[in-house]
Formats: structure tokens, C-alpha cells, sequence
């Protein structure tokens, strides 16, 4: 038997997913990581009323969750000053990229995002046959001149920056911002997304006219929340933009529990605070890891920091490789120049006292 025939576009992918979980790490060693520090997560942990609330929620798992997640967007909503139909929540970032190009990006449309950026966004234009534009970073930070440039040069159904940035830390100002949305065509989807503004200083936070139908802000409960493990976020845009994601949305992608979670962290302003300096005091220690042996920290306005080894991308590898072998999980940049980094995300202090014991290590293993 033959079987399914894929869709031309599926048939021609590679069977791949954007990120190897340190799960799969796992399995593959046989043995556990003792520092998990690759993956952005918010090792602090969620807002113990989210817990308690997600508890809750759990007794009532039998039942859908609201497909309109009407009280989550309505508190939203009233946190940022506009209308719960200016809302839309779903699984993550993650989901509502894949909605997004979904919506906007047709088989052989150009996309437009940075050269070694976010790969979700990537894997999703893929999967509907769009056709990416890679813009090259300057200096370390995503290029929003260049991406403008890109977007009117091919005609760009969609352009995507994420401020601050993964996976180098960095950001732009709100005037920057401001100006690149100034420039952008008018019949364009700009994807801004925000997964770390919680981290980022008031001035790297624009403010945007919610009426304009050009521009999407993502954000998510996965970052300064703590809670990546339940897939939720929300995205803010014009009304009408909004309500175009009911044509093709997963009515019933959020659970229940999620949606208890977010509406509870929402109101827990004193835990919030309490994760953005135990993140500070955490990029701080990373930093002064990495100058003790000799390497360079980028600045960062995330919960992870950019670690220059002063190499080319095969050193930074050998790096990480020696790092993953002494049980300490971190990721790296895809592309150069940004490869001769690594990756190493905020940590408790126990996580980090096992990285400043098998750095000089890997280091000296690396080199040799």
C-alpha cells in the first residue's frame, strides 16, 4: 500500500523541528543535565497564584476551555489600555506565528526576518511555501533599515523583529521602532515580538497606535511569567486584523488550565517583579562568568546572555560541546558571524556555580 500522498510543499521539507529539546539530549546521553541552561526558560518559576489557580483548573479538565478565552483577554486588555477585540490569545508565540503566515503568506510570498533570528518564523513560512528574505544582523542587533529595505525591495507580505532579540540579547529603542513601523509599506503584517520586553528598559517599548492594521505585538506567559510548559501568549493589533484569526484559529488550543494560569500571573505584579531581578542579578553573573575566562558578554535586555568565545562559529561549537559533555545544557546562534557565541540563560545560583566550575574545562578542552 502507498499510503498518503504529502502536499507538494510537505513533500519537499526535511522532517526536522527548530529546536532539539534537551529532553531529546537526554535520552540520546543516557543521563540528565545537571544545569538546564539552553532553552530561555524562566527557572524561578510561575507566580505561586498561577499555580494555585492552575490547580484549580486541573479538577475541571474535563471541560473545553472558554474559545474565547473571554476573561484572560478582557484582563489584557484592561493592562494595556485598549479593547478585549484588539486581543487575541492562543498557544504561545510559537502558534500565533504559524497563524500569522498562515493568514497573510501564500505559496512563493516573500517574508522578510533576520539572517539567524527566530527559527520558528522560518519553519512556518516553509510550511506554507512562502519564500524567506533573509536581512543580515549589524553589529549584533537585527537591522531595521535593512529589513525595511527588503520589505519594499520584494514586495514582503510579512516582516518579522523581535525586540529585544533572540538569540543575541540586544535591542532597539522605541524610536527606532517607531520610525521602522513610519517606513513600512502599508499593505504589510509586521510582526513585532516582544516574548522579553519584561526584561527590557521602559525606553525599548514604543508606543503603537492599536488601530494600525500593519502591526501585531506578540507577547507570552512563557518568559517573565514562567510558564513556557503551558503554551499560551496573545498577540495586540487592530480590531479587524484580530478578528481575521477566528477564520482559522484553533477555537480550543488553550486549555482551561493555561487560560487559570495567565489570568492569575496577570495579577501577581509583586512575583513579576521579583522574577526581573533575580533575571538581572542572574545576566550580571553570567557576564562576570564569561569575563573571568576571558570572553565577552554581549549586552542583553533578555533572561539569557550572548557569550562572544572569541572564535569562529567551530569554536563556539567545540564550546558548547564540552559544555553539553559536563552535563550543562546551553544553545548557540545558527549563522555567522553570530556562531562564535553561545548561549547561557538565566539561572538560579546553584545552575550557575556548576557553569563557573566547567567553563575554564570546556574552554581548555575546546582549545586544544
Amino acid at each position: 500500500m502507498k499510503g498518503p500522498r504529502l502536499t507538494e510543499i510537505v513533500a519537499g521539507l526535511p522532517a526536522i523541528v527548530p529546536f532539539v529539546g534537551p529532553e531529546t539530549q537526554e535520552r540520546q546521553r543516557g543521563r540528565p543535565f545537571r544545569a538546564r541552561l539552553g532553552a530561555n526558560e524562566n527557572v524561578f518559576g510561575p507566580s505561586p497564584a498561577a499555580v494555585e489557580a492552575m490547580a484549580r483548573a486541573a479538577r475541571d479538565a474535563w471541560m473545553y476551555g472558554d474559545p474565547e478565552c473571554h476573561d484572560l483577554r478582557a484582563a489584557i486588555a484592561s493592562q494595556h489600555g485598549v479593547a478585549p477585540e484588539n486581543v487575541l490569545v492562543g498557544e504561545g508565540i510559537d502558534g500565533i506565528l504559524g497563524l500569522a503566515v498562515r493568514l497573510v503568506v501564500a505559496p512563493g510570498d516573500p517574508v522578510v526576518t533576520s539572517l539567524g533570528g527566530y527559527p520558528t518564523l522560518n519553519y512556518h513560512v516553509a510550511g506554507h511555501g512562502g519564500r524567506l528574505v533573509q536581512v543580515p544582523y549589524r553589529d549584533d542587533h537585527e537591522d531595521p533599515e535593512a529589513l525595511v529595505a527588503a520589505a519594499w525591495e520584494h514586495g514582503a507580505r510579512l516582516v518579522y523583529l523581535a525586540n529585544p532579540d533572540n538569540p543575541m540579547g540586544t535591542w532597539h529603542d522605541a524610536a527606532t521602532i517607531g520610525r521602522m513601523i513610519a517606513e513600512l509599506p502599508e499593505d504589510v503584517l509586521f510582526l513585532l515580538d516582544e516574548a522579553y520586553v519584561e526584561f527590557a528598559p521602559a525606553g525599548a517599548v514604543p508606543a503603537i497606535d492599536i488601530s494600525d492594521p500593519r502591526v501585531l505585538r506578540l507577547r507570552t506567559f512563557s518568559k517573565a511569567h514562567g510558564m513556557a510548559g503551558a503554551r499560551i501568549g496573545y498577540a495586540l493589533g487592530a480590531a479587524d486584523v484580530i478578528a481575521a484569526f477566528d477564520r482559522i484559529r484553533n477555537h480550543f488550543g488553550v486549555s482551561r488550565i493555561a487560560q487559570a494560569g495567565a489570568l492569575a500571573a496577570l495579577g501577581d505584579r509583586a512575583s513579576l517583579d521579583r522574577v526581573v531581578k533575580e533575571v538581572a542579578a542572574a545576566r550580571d553573573a553570567i557576564a562576570r562568568i564569561a569575563r573571568q575566562n576571558g570572553l565577552t558578554p554581549v549586552p542583553s535586555a533578555t533572561n539569557f546572555v550572548a557569550i562572544d568565545c572569541g572564535g569562529d562559529g567551530d569554536f563556539a561549537r567545540r564550546v558548547l560541546a564540552e559544555l553539553i559533555a559536563r552535563d550543562i545544557f546551553v544553545r548557540m546562534p545558527s549563522v555567522a558571524p553570530l556562531d562564535r557565541c553561545i548561549r547561557i540563560s538565566c539561572g538560579r545560583a546553584e545552575d550557575l556555580e556548576l557553569l563557573a566550575r566547567a567553563l575554564p574545562d570546556a574552554l581548555a578542552a575546546a582549545r586544544a
